[in-house]
């Protein structure tokens, strides 16, 4: 079974949010989806390469203007001489979503917005939610990745034990544990690994990026990172474990 699939299982539904609400502005990914419409609609559509991915000029632009402090221009000029499509990220998931979520098609070189998209879009709290369902439970996470490790769990379980334990903060090695009962043993720990890169990459970036978990900083590494819950998880998620934490009130 797919890592997608096994996610999908535990699908669960997302309160209504209004389309005002300023926890919005929380979700990097809504602001790079709004940042393609724009961009689109300033330039008569996003141009393509020949094997249809989003082009050069984009992908820099994309790099320049989205919210992610990991996926900036200067940084990743860095590593590459030029920035495509898949050197940025938020890029790739941008245009990826905009197909999944049937936002528009490429016509002519371009990918092009619907007018049904701008319309939906312009339901800031409706297209969330759209957004934020079709990104954790129907996008193909594994698609950033090489390995192919499935860890067992669903979102409904995955959900409800962050929202217990990344109330004063979580980090990938206290979740691992708690979930699967695995510490770190060894400078490279191959099941250790092999569970953590799974909940980061189907996880916890995902809920970093629709705007549901922030994250702190301790170093460079990856495992330095502690997660915690932004208004936005309050304000959209609903859990059977909301009783064990104490939730703070709804503005």
């Amino acid at each position: 079974m797919s890592p997608r699939n096994l996610l999908w299982r535990g699908m669960i539904k997302l309160r209504p949010i209004a389309d005002d609400d300023p926890a919005l502005d929380q979700s990097w990914l809504l602001q790079a989806m709004e940042l393609a419409f724009d961009y689109a609609d300033t330039h008569g559509g996003i141009g393509l390469t020949q094997t249809k991915a989003l082009n050069r000029k984009f992908a820099h632009w994309m790099a320049e203007n989205s919210p992610w402090p990991d996926y900036k221009a200067e940084e990743l000029l860095r590593l590459n001489k030029v920035l495509n499509e898949w050197d940025v990220a938020p890029a790739m998931v941008v245009h990826d979503l905009m197909i999944v979520m049937k936002l528009g098609r490429h016509v002519k070189g371009k990918f092009q917005v619907s007018k049904k998209a701008k319309a939906l879009a312009s339901n800031r709290g409706a297209f969330f939610a759209d957004l934020a369902e079709t990104y954790l439970f129907r996008y193909n996470h594994a698609r950033t990745v090489r390995s192919e490790f499935t860890a067992p769990g669903n979102w409904d379980i995955f959900l409800n034990i962050i929202n217990v334990e990344a109330e004063v903060g979580l980090s990938e090695a206290h979740l691992v544990k708690t979930l699967y009962g695995i510490e770190r043993q060894e400078i490279y720990d191959r099941e250790y690994f092999d569970h953590a890169g799974f909940l980061f990459t189907h996880v916890l970036r995902p809920l970093n990026w629709i705007g549901f978990l922030a994250e702190t900083r301790d170093g460079d590494k990856r495992s330095d990172k502690t997660y915690w819950k932004t208004p936005l998880w309050h304000s959209c998620l609903q859990l059977s474990t909301d009783e064990m934490v104490e939730v703070p009130p709804r503005h």
